[in-house]
């Protein structure tokens, strides 16, 4: 099915002022099945992790992009039907989709639109992110036989890419400000971000979200983690500041009184249209 691609847009501002309400763990559960689901006709379709670094990136962004316009770009939807594109199953799953995907951007919109002392701070953002390492750590030989020699990502390595996925897509929108101050912070948060789509290389040491599980992440992937976060807040606080580009608008040159015509009427300037 092909959804609606005007569906979306027009309800953006409605959904996010009518669903304040956090999403509860079966929710994230509904949104994994659908993106499953949705895996079956287009094996592209990325994990919840990369939606919600992507989710991040676009709130984040210098000026607002509307689904309209991001949804072939995450989810290959919008765009016209062919074998290779994604597509909702029905109009009720596009709906149930958008409604909890707009429901999580109220919540990481207020997040990161918050005054916080540290990402400890209850009212801090924190990425939905998978310890898929310590996942794995925690079978048992037999089952990770049975995985074969699959790259396993790092600690919140999905959730950078899909956060610099649109920091590609929109070069122009994540362009350098010509002010000297703005530009460090931006290169400087930018870089924090792409130093977690890189490969945990440290000696795991930390079990991420179980203090007795087995070890997953290595001290320093924590503090990366910590930065990726604060990056984000500063990118939040550089585009807030500047606001939406703005277009140079170019002026056309008028013609002298008794020039040539633009219109190449042949007649003189002031004769034809200068009239």
């Amino acid at each position: 099915m092909t959804p609606d691609n005007d569906m979306p847009d027009a309800v953006h501002a409605e959904i996010l002022a009518i669903n304040p309400e956090l999403l509860t763990p079966d929710e994230y559960d509904e949104i994994d099945a659908i993106l499953d689901e949705m895996r079956t006709r287009y094996d592209e379709t990325p994990q919840w992790e990369f939606c919600e670094g992507f989710m991040a990136a676009l709130i984040c962004s210098r000026r607002p992009i509307l689904p309209s316009e991001y949804l072939p770009v995450l989810l290959a939807i919008g765009d016209d039907t062919g074998e290779d594109e994604g597509s909702f199953a029905d109009g009720a799953q596009q709906m149930r989709f958008m409604s909890l995907w707009f429901r999580r951007w109220n919540e990481v919109a207020t997040a990161l639109n918050a005054e916080i002392e540290g990402l400890d701070d209850d009212a801090a953002y924190q990425p939905e992110v998978m310890d898929v390492r310590g996942a794995i750590a925690a079978l048992t030989d037999e089952e990770r036989a049975e995985m074969g020699d699959e790259a396993i990502p790092s600690f919140a390595q999905v959730w950078a890419l899909g956060f610099m996925f649109v920091v590609e897509a929109w070069p122009e929108e994540w362009a350098a400000p010509r002010d000297k101050e703005a530009v460090k912070w931006l290169n400087k948060a930018l870089d924090a971000i792409v130093a977690l789509t890189e490969d945990d290389l440290g000696t795991p040491t930390l079990s991420v979200f179980d203090e007795d599980g087995p070890p997953s992440m290595s001290v320093a992937r924590l503090n990366a983690f910590a930065d990726g976060i604060w990056a984000v807040y500063d990118l939040r606080e550089v585009w807030r500041n500047f606001g939406p580009r703005v277009e140079t608008v170019h002026k056309v040159a008028t013609p002298g009184r008794n020039d040539p015509c633009s219109c190449g009427s042949g007649k003189k300037y002031k004769k034809c249209c200068g009239a």
